[in-house]
């Protein structure tokens, strides 16, 4: 398994959530980004539009989203 980033580019873990299925909302000064669960909820993500993010910020962001580490270094490493 890959390691997890300590400072990762802001493009990639866009991509990276966008192949878990979420969709960008908005882009200004926060990017936000959306999914539609399979039980018709939705999971909602805020993250800051910055050129890297630090590995906290990323593995806060994870927690809060309810995603695997482990799901989203498979979709950052595709």
């Amino acid at each position: 398994m890959a390691k997890f980033p300590i400072d990762a580019s802001i493009r990639d873990v866009i991509r990276a959530f966008e192949r878990l299925g979420f969709v960008l909302v908005r882009e200004g000064n926060h990017i936000s980004m959306a999914r539609t669960n399979t039980d018709g909820s939705r999971t909602l993500l805020t993250i800051p539009n910055h050129r890297t993010l630090k590995g906290s910020t990323l593995r806060t962001i994870l927690t809060q989203a309810s995603i695997d580490r482990g799901e989203f270094l498979d979709a950052m490493s595709k």
